[in-house]
């Protein structure tokens, strides 16, 4: 199984819950862990599973103005942040906006302060419900992981996110046991 993980991240905390969800999937499938830079190249080979994640700005997804934003907050010398190599580039809401049919597997993450969802917002149930869109079938319900106030990853998160990546990897393989149990195609 192929497995196609894309991150959109401003300071490195998606990135590193994207490499740990890669992890928890690589137990039991080939996986690609790709900046939204990347994506198109990375799914041109097709995969199995494709799980997207971004950070949560204003409630949902980022857009060219809050990712402007967050590279101008951490330029602020008391910010202690280091802004990622494609923050200011093109994001998640892009890339989707882009895609045409994909009609594959799929999940869903963000990244978001601690705290109640209807207060921070939930960028994950924005990108599933546009995976969706694209004839994407949910193996997973959008998960969040944390971040501090001062933007950086809540202790055990990334644990969390291997545990998660591990559990999506069980998901695919039942529904392909399911599959190939009932003599139809895999995918």
């Amino acid at each position: 199984m192929r497995a196609v993980v894309v991150y959109e991240s401003m300071y490195g905390n998606t990135h590193l819950i994207a490499q740990a969800v890669g992890e928890g999937l690589g137990e039991s499938a080939d996986v690609a862990v790709v900046p939204v830079s990347d994506a198109a190249a990375a799914l041109a080979g097709g995969a199995d599973l494709l799980v997207v994640g971004g950070p949560t700005h204003v409630h949902g997804m980022s857009r060219p103005r809050t990712r402007a934003a967050a590279v101008d907050a951490a330029k602020k010398p008391e910010s202690g942040l280091t802004v990622e190599a494609d923050a200011g580039g093109p994001g998640v809401r892009e890339l989707l906006e882009s895609l045409g049919t994909l009609d594959m597997r799929a999940a869903a993450f963000d990244t978001r302060i601690d705290g109640p969802a209807p207060i921070t917002g939930r960028a994950s149930k924005v990108i599933a419900r546009k995976l969706r869109q694209h004839r994407c079938t949910l193996i997973a319900d959008p998960e969040s992981f944390l971040v501090t106030k001062d933007s950086h990853l809540e202790p055990d998160e990334a644990d969390r996110a291997r545990k998660w990546g591990a559990g999506l990897a069980d998901q695919l393989d039942s529904v392909a046991n399911r599959s190939d149990d009932a003599g139809t195609p895999r995918g």
